[in-house]
Parts: C-alpha cells; structure tokens; sequence
C-alpha cells in the first residue's frame, strides 16, 4: 500500500484556509480526505487526533462560564492545534510532486536488488 497523494501549493493553502476560517471545527476534514485517499496508518491517527481535539476542546469551550474573561489555556490550545494542523498540511502530509527532465512526470524507482540470486553477495 505505498499510495502518493502529490498536491500543489494551492490545494495546500486552500485546506489551511479551510482550517484557520473554520476557527479549527473543521480541522479534521482535510485529514479525513488524506486518510480516506492514501489509507495509511498514519494518516487514519492524524484524523483521529484532531477529531479528539474537537471532542475536548469543544465541551471545554461550552463549559467555560460566560462571564469570566476567558480561559487563556483553550486559546493556547486552539493556537497551537491551528499552528499545528497549518504546518502539516503545507509542509508533512501531501507527497511532494516527481518532476523529470522538462516537467514530465518522473518514472518510479524500482526497488534495489533483485529477489533472485546469491542474497549474502548485495
């Protein structure tokens, strides 16, 4: 299952809008959309963290009394999470494009060796 999901800077920033726009309640839709498109563990316990996220910081918010100023420890929490997502979502989660020679399309690497012959000699 060695699936690439390659995205542009567009497409990039356009689910960091989404994210920051949404003040973080929709911070889990981009990585269902990864998780969902390339399957990968990994990307199926980001989507289960920001979910969490939003299952905590959500009562916590509607918990928090009216009256009082605010609660300085849920926005670091929202910043954090915001700041965190954004720089998934730019710089670690989306594959990076495989450009050849004159903006074709790079040819995939075969693995190094070969299953047959003598394996001590490699």
């Amino acid at each position: 299952m060695n699936k690439r999901l390659e995205a542009g800077w567009f497409q990039r920033a356009a689910w960091s809008v989404l994210l920051w726009g949404s003040l973080g309640l929709l911070a889990w839709v981009p990585f269902l959309y990864v998780a969902i498109r390339r399957g990968r563990g990994s990307d199926w316990g980001a989507f289960a963290s920001f979910v969490v996220y939003e299952c905590v910081t959500l009562p916590w918010l509607a918990l928090t009394p009216e009256d009082a100023d605010g609660d300085a420890m849920l926005g670091l929490v929202i910043i954090l999470c915001l700041l965190l997502g954004t720089g998934m979502l730019l710089f670690a989660l989306f594959d990076k494009r495989a450009t050849g020679p004159a903006g074709y399309a790079a040819a995939p690497v075969a693995p190094q060796g070969s299953p047959y012959g003598y394996p001590y000699g490699r």
